[in-house]
């Protein structure tokens, strides 16, 4: 006798798109449930922070970061398009990559100390729960577009902060 509810989750999965699901909610991550967003946050800091100790120079740390945060951003939108159209969701928690371009967006030119680092994830993550304008209006724009550009001004809002506190040497 066949276990139905095995057939109706392989029935579910095949109607996924394998690429997307990957990478929108970064390997899996957004599947965690309540808090999948800043768990992808800190995974995005973690990253940043072993590459960055790395030993590869600040100049070029900051063109990774971008070029990391360019790359996330534009796979994102075709990828929470899909991920939403399959789940019928406007803008699906399980999708994280936007948290991850964010995060990445925040870190940009980031010397490579720990307060900062944390200074990024906690304004970050702070811009993008709150949403203030304009990051909410970014919302209503359609499928994938909307699911990552709120988190893309969230990003540059925590990214503006955080280097007036670099800049200034508030945190030492």
């Amino acid at each position: 006798m066949a276990d139905t509810n095995t057939s109706a989750v392989s029935a579910t999965d095949a109607k996924r798109t394998a690429w997307a699901w990957v990478s929108g909610t970064f390997f899996g991550i957004g599947l965690v449930g309540k808090g999948g967003g800043t768990v992808a946050a800190v995974a995005t800091l973690i990253i940043w922070w072993l590459v960055a100790k790395s030993g590869m120079s600040v100049s070029t740390l900051a063109i990774v970061t971008t070029a990391f945060a360019v790359f996330a951003t534009l796979l994102g939108i075709p990828a929470g398009t899909i991920v939403a159209r399959e789940l019928n969701k406007k803008d699906p928690s399980e999708v994280v990559l936007d948290e991850v371009a964010g995060q990445a967006i925040t870190m940009i030119a980031l010397p490579v100390d720990w307060k900062y680092a944390i200074a990024s994830l906690i304004l970050f993550r702070a811009f993008d729960i709150v949403k203030p304008p304009p990051v909410r209006q970014l919302e209503s724009l359609p499928g994938g577009t909307g699911i990552m550009m709120d988190d893309v001004a969230a990003g540059i809002l925590a990214l503006i902060i955080v280097q007036v506190l670099v800049h200034y040497h508030l945190l030492g």
